[in-house]
């Protein structure tokens, strides 16, 4: 099978994005005066970017859903306990809506790709 530019690109693109995150954290870290964090930061990022196997490629996605699902109960129950004590959930909503826009889009997205 021929490799194009777009495939190639769309190869590229989590590699070169989770480097160049990477290079944030070791940045923001180090100007906070914890460089070591840093460079433990940068290296997990740059750990996290062998995704080649089909096997490492489905437990991936097995446990982003699991972390998805996790963050959603505990926005959910955030949201919930602030406006128990009488706040507004202000930033729980807002997570909720990011987290159900996002939900919202992809589904759309995947959809129309079929």
């Amino acid at each position: 099978m021929q490799t194009t530019t777009k495939t190639s690109r769309k190869y590229l693109a989590t590699p070169i994005f989770g480097v160049l995150m990477g290079v944030v954290y070791l940045v923001a870290l180090s100007v906070a005066g914890n460089p070591v964090s840093g460079v433990f930061a940068f290296a997990v990022m740059v750990a996290l970017l062998d995704h080649r196997d089909e096997r490492i490629t489905a437990i991936d996605l097995r446990a982003t859903a699991v972390t998805a699902l996790v963050m959603i109960a505990v926005v959910v129950v955030a949201f919930v306990v602030q406006i128990a004590r009488g706040q507004s959930g202000w930033p729980y909503s807002m997570l909720g809506v990011v987290g159900g826009v996002t939900y919202l889009a992809a589904v759309i997205v995947l959809r129309i790709r079929g």
